[in-house]
């Protein structure tokens, strides 16, 4: 790696980890508009990977059905409060991608590709960002306000899949011998994969020790918790593969340049895209039906 790229990398994380945590850490409004433009750039990013593959979505519809998804969450915290509003959104968007392909398309533009990515890109990228306020929204107490509570629920599955990744990288670098999926990601190996999916679950039970029980006092168990770190470690890597094979048909290294030395939104968040939805459903959904108490709705 160049110095120069190693400074920008390095520049970059100085300012944008800080701010992550304090974004967290506040939650409510703050937090929710910083998803909402993560979540539009990421749509409008997925949409110039479909440009360069040879279709034509429409990137600014895409990116208002991302940020629509993300802000009503905000407005309505829990999933029931903001699944009408969510699901008006996506209705919307949808209809307006099958005007738009009409008049601005045409028979000879691929209207039904041009309409169904916009909305794809809308829906996958807008959830997943969503998921993440829904994940800190989930303690009633700590919804919509500064918490270092609700911020450690968010926190769950960005330890999980940041610990899964750095071992998957040095793993892979010092004994990778078989490939994963060389037409999709050429570097990923076997070993790295499993080296990774470990590492996610280990992580997952120090968390659940020190902050499930340590903290919330919620007896989550060993079994629980390397369970639920399996499925999020295995979520952020499907998601990581998944932005890797858009990138190799549209034929780009990177999906952006808005994080120097990084790449794009889908770049950098290509896991959590995939790892929030799973970490939100598996302690909103599974937890409470396991674990009587829970204090979370």
């Amino acid at each position: 790696m160049a110095v120069g790229e190693l400074a920008r990398r390095l520049a970059v994380a100085a300012i944008g980890i800080p701010l992550s945590l304090l974004l967290i850490y506040l939650g409510g409004w703050p937090l929710g508009l910083a998803l909402a433009a993560l979540a539009a750039l990421g749509a409008a990013e997925l949409c110039d990977l479909a440009l360069a593959a040879g279709v034509r979505p429409f990137a600014g519809l895409a990116a208002a059905i991302a940020a629509g998804v993300v802000v009503f969450t905000v407005e309505g915290p829990h999933w029931t409060d903001a699944t009408p509003w969510i699901a008006g959104v996506v209705v919307l968007g949808a209809l307006a991608a099958a005007a738009g392909s009409i008049w601005l398309r045409g028979s000879g533009g691929r209207p039904l590709d041009a309409g169904a990515i916009t909305v794809y890109s809308g829906v996958l990228v807008g959830a997943g960002f969503a998921c993440g306020m829904l994940l800190r929204n989930l303690d009633p107490a700590s919804a919509a306000t500064a918490s270092w509570r609700g911020a450690a629920l968010i926190a769950y599955p960005l330890a999980i899949i940041w610990s899964g990744d750095t071992a998957a990288y040095f793993a892979g670098t010092r004994w990778g011998r078989h490939k994963l999926l060389p037409s999709v990601s050429p570097k990923k190996s076997i070993e790295g994969a499993v080296a990774g999916l470990l590492m996610s679950v280990i992580a997952a039970l120090i968390y659940g020790r020190l902050v499930f029980e340590g903290w919330f006092s919620l007896p989550i168990g060993p079994v629980m918790a390397a369970v639920g770190g399996a499925l999020i470690g295995a979520a952020g890597q499907v998601g990581d593969l998944a932005e890797s094979v858009m990138k190799r048909e549209a034929g780009v290294k990177d999906s952006g340049r808005i994080f120097p030395g990084h790449g794009g939104v889908l770049d950098r968040f290509d896991s959590l895209v995939f790892a929030l939805p799973v970490a939100w459903a598996w302690l909103a959904l599974a937890l409470p039906r396991l674990i009587p108490g829970l204090p979370w709705r």
